[in-house]
């Protein structure tokens, strides 16, 4: 009796700290998408008028402006993983494969991110207002198909195979499980598609188009994901009493 007492508090905690972790995520992914909108790339394809050019010095005109976005984006990306570890705690034990498997893939995916993030804040911001501008070309975020870009493509193409294994945890009968379901395997459809389309069009001139393409499709669905894990969560809760 003691134990199964334990079980249900262990369980309402899982449940409770994973219902606040899909909104707290919905809102940081909100607020990073908002600044990331209001800030967009002055080099690259998508850039008219007024470019910055190689070797991309001139970034110094966008500090801090442009590395505001970053802040959000590293909380958003600890945030995902927690909440890919409240998702892997409650699923069921014939399930917990798949959620482990997607938590696998969620954790290289933030290793990548947050080291890219945090690089840009931490080495290329103080090195352009030093004026240490050798070899900056390549790493910096100005760059659209330099290092940067490069990181980002493949951590948000490891988030879209977490959100496919994820997918796999929900069930087919119920509806908002189902919904779920549903979002993340359409999300690693549209984002494998959209590589595909995008590689075929520009090849490896692609520049910073698919990664652009990438993270709408990841941060749409932890906004609209995050609201209806919240619901799960709170039926969990509600369920136990």
């Amino acid at each position: 009796m003691t134990q199964l007492k334990h079980q249900m508090k262990d369980s309402t905690t899982i449940n409770r700290f994973g219902f606040y972790t899909a909104m707290l995520t919905t809102v940081v992914t909100v607020i990073t998408f908002g600044i990331a909108i209001f800030t967009p790339p002055l080099t690259g394809p998508f850039c008219k008028g007024s470019c910055i050019e190689y070797p991309f010095t001139e970034m110094i005109s966008r500090f801090p402006r442009d590395y505001l976005w970053m802040y959000p984006a590293i909380l958003l990306t600890i945030i995902f993983v927690a909440l890919m570890v409240c998702i892997h705690n409650w699923a069921s034990v014939e399930k917990k494969i798949f959620s482990q498997t997607g938590l696998s893939f969620a954790v290289i995916s933030a290793t990548i991110l947050i080291i890219d993030y945090f690089l840009q804040i931490s080495v290329i911001q103080p090195a352009l207002l030093n004026g240490e501008t050798d070899g900056i070309a390549i790493l910096t975020q100005a760059n659209p198909h330099g290092i940067f870009i490069a990181l980002e493509e493949i951590g948000y193409l490891m988030m879209s195979v977490a959100f496919l294994f994820i997918a796999l945890v929900f069930s087919k009968t119920n509806r908002l499980e189902r919904a779920i379901r549903r979002i993340f395997i359409i999300s690693f459809v549209l984002t494998i598609g959209s590589l595909i389309i995008i590689t075929v069009l520009y090849g490896i001139h692609r520049e910073y188009i698919f990664e652009c393409a990438v993270i709408t499709i990841n941060w749409i669905v932890l906004i609209v994901t995050g609201i209806l894990l919240s619901r799960v969560f709170k039926r969990a809760i509600k369920n136990k009493f």
